[in-house]
């Protein structure tokens, strides 16, 4: 895989979100449309083409923790927001090599996390559970070893404390399981396939009507192949 063979041979640890979000897309996991947008210039067509809101947020692979480090804007509405919030989010970077990833706007009341670990002695793990700042509050999260059957996923779901989450509620449609399923699995044949691949976090996967969509994702690299 091109990009995964790119950061390798740059030595990088971690890709980028849209890095990261390339590679989950190409083994069928929805992520969110978007486009990385590095000069003022192309803020506004890029706005335009997503459709407002929109979501605006610092990319590059040595950014981790963007919320923290304040380089994230949300609920963007017109071309004057968007071209502020490119300057704050350029200049919140503090020369750190990147750009600004143009994102549609998910809106979801629902929050899951779906991952994957490299054990070294069992492989590749995919974990699930409740995302956004739960997913290390709660701790409220499942394991399967890679690779998933359907059976797996869905057990993976009912093992975790707030499983009801994913029902239909408070006038909510209930979570498609068969589309989560196939995420999870999903993620567990990038583990397999792909073993430079360390890490893998998505969250949050917020939950769009009944769609599960990552949301955010990040992918961190071994730096050298498993024995």
């Amino acid at each position: 895989m091109e990009i995964l063979n790119k950061a390798l041979k740059e030595g990088r640890e971690t890709l980028s979100e849209y890095e990261s979000k390339t590679i989950l897309a190409s083994y069928q996991i929805p992520v969110t449309r978007e486009i990385m947008v590095e000069g003022s210039g192309d803020v506004i067509p890029a706005a335009h083409e997503i459709g407002y809101p929109l979501v605006m947020k610092g990319c590059s692979p040595g950014i981790t923790h963007k919320t923290e480090k304040g380089l994230v804007r949300t609920d963007i509405r017109n071309d004057r927001e968007a071209l502020d919030a490119f300057n704050d989010v350029m200049a919140g970077m503090n020369g750190i090599k990147g750009a600004v990833l143009v994102q549609e706007m998910i809106k979801g009341k629902r929050e899951l996390a779906v991952g994957l670990i490299r054990d070294p002695q069992f492989g590749p793990c995919v974990m699930f559970g409740l995302g956004g700042i739960f997913t290390e509050i709660l701790r409220d999260v499942s394991f399967r070893l890679a690779p998933l059957e359907k059976r797996d996923a869905l057990e993976m779901m009912d093992e975790i404390k707030a499983h009801k989450i994913l029902d239909a509620i408070r006038g909510m449609e209930p979570v498609d399981r068969e589309m989560l399923s196939e995420m999870l699995i999903n993620v567990g044949r990038i583990g397999i396939t792909n073993d430079r691949i360390k890490e893998i976090d998505i969250n949050p996967v917020i939950i769009a009507g009944s769609r599960p969509i990552a949301v955010d994702a990040l992918i961190v690299l071994q730096p050298k192949p498993s024995s």
